[in-house]
This record gives structure tokens, sequence and C-alpha cells, in this order.
């Protein structure tokens, strides 16, 4: 395999720790040895993986969200997303899943705009984003209920070219909006949108042995939980 873009690589682990288990993650302590031999310890966040959906109609609108998050304390832009975190569940799925329960709409043509890594020096979050297009009206799926924050969440639609310009200028800071609208307009820009990938494409890095969640492969030592 060629090591001139990202490739897998696995340091040996002495010993991996659950310093703090959440709803959703956990956070985790991992003691390793280099390459040289160093032994060091790293933090991260563990986590089930996303998918955001980029849904551009006939008008050059996006369907967006505008949702509350409490890290940051501030109400995001955003495209329909969600987490990775029901059983069995494909990639494609959970996106066409997501896109209902938020904007209440269906696509017929579904590709794949970018899959990204959103915090690789302190998250194991994956973020596959699809483009939807051929858009209509759709219910949310039967059991669905708006809680916590997405019961004050609303979603309308923005000119993809007013997006464009919000990143730029710093006013749309949402990681899955600025790397879906940016991608989108570069495909655009190079007439690729034909040639992305089909929306039923792998995901390496979810798919290798150990994938991205719970006890890293390898592991010398025993895990603990504090």
């Amino acid at each position: 395999m060629s090591t001139r873009w990202d490739h897998d690589e696995s340091w040996q682990i002495d010993s991996h720790q659950v310093l703090a288990a959440g709803r959703v993650c956990d956070f985790v302590n991992d003691t390793l040895v280099t390459p040289t031999g160093e032994q060091i310890s790293r933090q991260y966040i563990t986590h089930p993986g996303a998918v955001g959906i980029i849904a551009l109609d006939d008008q050059d609108r996006v369907a967006v969200v505008r949702q509350y998050r409490q890290p940051v304390r501030m109400i995001l832009v955003e495209p329909p997303a969600g987490l990775l975190d029901v059983e069995g569940e494909n990639y494609l799925h959970a996106a066409q899943r997501e896109l209902a329960e938020e904007a209440q709409l269906a696509a017929d043509d579904w590709r794949i705009l970018v899959d990204i890594l959103t915090s690789p020096g302190g998250s194991q979050e994956s973020l596959r984003i699809f483009l939807a297009r051929g858009l209509h009206p759709a219910e949310r799926p039967q059991g669905f209920v708006l809680e916590g924050e997405e019961a004050t969440m609303s979603h309308d639609w923005e000119p993809l070219d007013d997006l464009i310009d919000a990143v730029l200028d710093g006013s749309c800071q949402s990681p899955t909006l600025v790397a879906g609208v940016m991608a989108l307009e570069v495909a655009r820009s190079q007439d690729r949108i034909d040639r992305l990938r089909p929306a039923d494409a792998g995901w390496p890095i979810r798919e290798r042995p150990g994938g991205l969640t719970g006890v890293p492969a390898g592991i010398i030592g025993h895990p603990e939980r504090d």
C-alpha cells in the first residue's frame, strides 16, 4: 500500500484505560510505545461515528438546521446529521433516516461528498458527508420523537453561495457544514459531481479489523475502568 496518503499503522499499546464513561462517548487513556522505544500516554474520546447530508435543491439551496450546542454555547447552522448509533444500520440508511428526522426530506440521488476525521488528535469521530439531490417531502420515521436540543431545532433553506460566503468570513463554523459545502463547491467547479463516489462505497477506516471504536486492536495490557 502506498504511504503517500493516509494509511494504517498501529503502535504497540501497553494499556487502555477508561477514565470516564459517557452516554455516547468515553474518555480514555492509552499507554503506547513509539517506534523509537519511547513510552507515552495519550488521552482521547471514543466516538461511534456520524453522517451528515448536504441536501441541495433545484434552486441551489441547501437544507440546514439551527441547533444549540452546549460545549460552545452557540446555535450553529448545520446540515442534517447524526450519530451512527443504530445497531446494524448502514451508512446510507443512517443518512436517509437523519434527513427525514431533521429536515423532513427524502432524496432520489445520493453520492458521497467527503469523509473526514473531525479532530484526530483527540477524538475517534469519523464523519461521512453525503450529497443528496432530487429532494421531496418525507414524513419523520415512525416512533421518532424530538427531544433535547432537537426539540428547539429549526430547519429551513439557505442559498449555497451564501453558505460559502458565511464559511469564508467565519460566520458558520460547524465542521460538517464547512467540509460539506466547500467539498460541494469544489466538485461543482471541477465538474466532478457525476464522478463522486457512489453512496454505497466502502469506508475503509471504519471497515478495517478492529474498526475505530472500543478497545484498540493489538492491546497488550488489560483495559481498566475507574
